[in-house]
């Protein structure tokens, strides 16, 4: 098995809402932001090659929107992501499988792009088969107030219509090595794939534990729909991470690739920082 970060664009948030009920006061310690608040925010993608199939888990925010609308998220250093895939040696044809944690914007927008004329959408992975959970579809199909502004049709309806969607009803093993575990707080039906890797187990956060800094129980986004359920969530998986030495593989850290565990006296906390190349 290999794997690879795919970085197909960086983009910033604002602090607050990525920390949730901890104020500024604490979060800004550890974090940088700007004079508007925003903290820099990494659209991580990983690909895994085991031979017969190449997976990659997440798509970043891809191209569709409009210019005006991507500004409100402050991109930088946006290569995309199909450049991103070709910077570690493989064509966007190669790719056999791709997960999706869930269909907000930010996690499945590279999936279709516009063809030539602008209008007509085609997959970006023209040979492979697309993976969401069935709660999340249901989701983004019938979206609460809340997160109705996250889900944008034209990211995932094609892939559907295309017969390319393959449903994740369960907890399940995906392939040989890649185990999926599905979360409730951020939003409903979020995948999280565990992968064995050289003898450890590495754990996709996606928008579950998005950053070092979110480990700590209270630091919730504002943007999980269940804040009380996040906690829940987040506390039975890091006691069984620190005790099974996980390693943390973070999709929206800008500073930090991954991270090991360890218990301290405030609780569950990172260990030592990494890359994953490191592992």
């Amino acid at each position: 098995m290999k794997l690879f970060t795919i970085v197909p664009e960086n983009f910033k948030m604002d602090g607050g809402a990525c920390f949730g009920v901890v104020p500024k006061s604490i979060w800004s310690k550890h974090v940088p932001c700007d004079d508007d608040n925003m903290v820099n925010m990494s659209s991580r993608c990983l690909l895994i090659d085991i031979g017969e199939r190449r997976i990659l888990i997440d798509t970043g925010l891809g191209n569709k929107q409009s210019e005006k609308y991507y500004s409100y998220f402050h991109l930088f250093d946006r290569i995309g992501l199909e450049k991103a895939i070709e910077n570690q040696g493989y064509k966007p044809e190669e790719i056999t499988d791709v997960i999706l944690t869930h269909l907000h914007f930010d996690h499945v927008g590279g999936a279709v792009k516009w063809a030539e004329d602008g209008k007509t959408p085609v997959p970006v992975f023209p040979n492979a088969t697309y993976y969401c959970s069935k709660a999340q579809w249901d989701t983004a199909n019938n979206p609460n107030p809340r997160e109705k502004g996250s889900y944008f049709p034209e990211n995932y309806l094609p892939l559907f219509e295309e017969g390319r969607l393959e449903f994740i009803h369960n907890p399940t093993t995906f392939c040989k090595g890649i185990e999926l575990e599905i979360k409730y707080g951020h939003t409903l039906g979020q995948i999280i794939p565990l992968i064995k890797y050289n003898g450890r187990t590495l754990a996709y956060m996606a928008d579950f534990i998005s950053s070092v800094f979110n480990i700590p129980l209270a630091y919730v986004p504002s943007y999980d729909i269940d804040p009380v359920k996040s906690m829940n969530e987040k506390d039975e998986f890091l006691k069984r991470a620190a005790e099974k030495d996980y390693i943390l593989v973070f999709q929206h850290d800008y500073f930090y690739e991954c991270c090991s565990l360890e218990e301290t006296p405030k609780g569950i906390r990172a260990k030592k920082t990494f890359k994953l190349t490191d592992i």
